[in-house]
């Protein structure tokens, strides 16, 4: 008799075999192309998660796909023993992009975000003159760097941490969004070396901050000799209707000269996810050689970053979101998506708010973050077509790729408006 292979049988191999670490939807996806993605019973989705805002050009993206292919066919790797044929001309095309003077190369978003944080303190060490190992830096409560070690040192998220200790000293936590206490720390510890921050944070529940805040940062951090690191790692790329978050207002695609008035420009970028469309792992830090250059051979590395397939999938897919203007069309339809929530939140019950900039949104359930409302949401979201995720219990982000178009993303919010209503009390 033929076995029938479905969903369960995927997901009771993953449960038998693999690290519990995860608590995904009961969802089992086989292929995806554009905004949609089928299950291996072969039903569609249009997908609102968008792996976590990595796949900002879309699902199998065919230049992207076809630069990989064909880079896959000359040379995949050569450690950073030797130089090679890509690595240049990716660093010279991305600093161009973005502005600045230096690329550091690697793979995953928390990899970036460690490099930062050497970065940092030995620039406090060796330019500000910081006395040795006495280097901290500040970051936001409600933070999501990653979840190596060091990055857990400094998290909110007690699951992350409790029981992974000790935990890495040097960080002083702020409230979000919080420009007094910022100022406060800035002004009685003078052996600050940089202020880590997302310019929104998106796995607190794609908390926005006041308009002012990035760009007052800035100023506190100049004024202090203070480093400011944007972690634009699920910001980046377009998916908030500007090629960056510290944007503002500018919704270039990495070729217009920025307005001063709308344009934070960081001391150090953070990017990942989106910068190879979700076909490779790509991450970077961009910075200026004054403050690249106090890392020397020998202090960092990384066997897989600035490989030859990470290099091709990059270029392509930056030049994806530049040629198909994405980054206009996220800021565009983002607006549309959020006037389309709050006619609806006007008369709900279930749902207390929208917020979000671009095409990275959420909605804020009307129920406690220990409750599973948000959950069940989900899973009829799921039912009916969408796949979504909750974050904090009690908030439901939402983040399509930014190929969608207009008649799709209101086939969407049909189809999430017609969920939410089936929860209304």
């Amino acid at each position: 008799m033929e076995t029938i292979i479905n969903a369960d049988h995927f997901i009771e191999l993953e449960h038998r075999h693999g690290a519990h670490d995860y608590h995904p939807l009961p969802v089992v996806l086989e292929r995806g192309e554009g905004v949609y993605l089928w299950d291996v019973e072969g039903k569609k989705y249009f997908d609102f998660l968008s792996a976590y805002s990595a796949v900002n050009q879309g699902h199998c993206h065919p230049r992207i796909v076809n630069a990989l292919q064909k880079q896959a066919q000359v040379l995949t790797l050569t450690s950073r023993a030797f130089h090679n044929n890509k690595l240049g001309k990716y660093m010279e095309y991305v600093t161009k992009y973005f502005d600045f003077e230096r690329l550091l190369p690697s793979n995953t978003g928390a990899e970036a975000v460690e490099a930062s944080i050497k970065i940092t303190r030995k620039w406090g060490y060796t330019v500000k003159n910081i006395p040795s190992n006495k280097a901290e830096i500040i970051v936001c409560s409600q933070n999501f760097h990653g979840r190596t070690s060091t990055i857990i040192s400094f998290s909110s998220d007690s699951e992350s941490k409790v029981n992974f200790g000790p935990h890495a000293s040097g960080f002083i936590t702020i409230p979000y969004n919080d420009l007094e206490a910022l100022e406060a720390i800035l002004e009685t510890h003078p052996n600050i070396a940089g202020f880590l921050v997302e310019p929104i944070q998106g796995e607190a529940g794609v908390y926005t901050p006041d308009e002012n805040f990035i760009r007052k940062a800035r100023s506190l951090c100049s004024e202090y000799n203070v480093l400011l690191i944007a972690d634009e790692i699920q910001t980046g790329i377009g998916r908030t209707g500007s090629l960056l978050a510290v944007c503002g207002n500018c919704s270039c695609a990495g070729d217009c000269e920025r307005q001063e008035n709308s344009y934070t420009r960081p001391d150090i970028l953070i990017l990942g996810k989106a910068i190879s469309g979700g076909t490779y792992p790509v991450s970077a830090v961009l910075c200026d050689s004054s403050i690249m250059d106090v890392i020397q051979p020998g202090q960092h590395g990384s066997t897989f970053g600035g490989n030859p397939m990470a290099c091709s999938i990059a270029m392509e897919a930056l030049e994806v979101i530049r040629d198909e203007k994405l980054t206009q069309n996220a800021r565009h339809l983002g607006e549309l998506f959020r006037t389309a929530m709050q006619e609806y939140i006007e008369t709900s019950t279930i749902v207390l708010k929208v917020r979000g900039k671009g095409l990275l949104n959420a909605i804020v359930i009307n129920d406690t973050e220990t409750s599973n409302t948000a959950w069940n949401i989900c899973i009829q979201l799921k039912e009916n077509g969408l796949l979504a995720k909750p974050t904090h219990g009690n908030i439901i982000r939402f983040a399509p790729p930014l190929v969608i178009s207009e008649d799709q993303l209101y086939e969407c919010v049909e189809i999430i408006t017609k969920t939410l209503k089936a929860f209304e009390k």
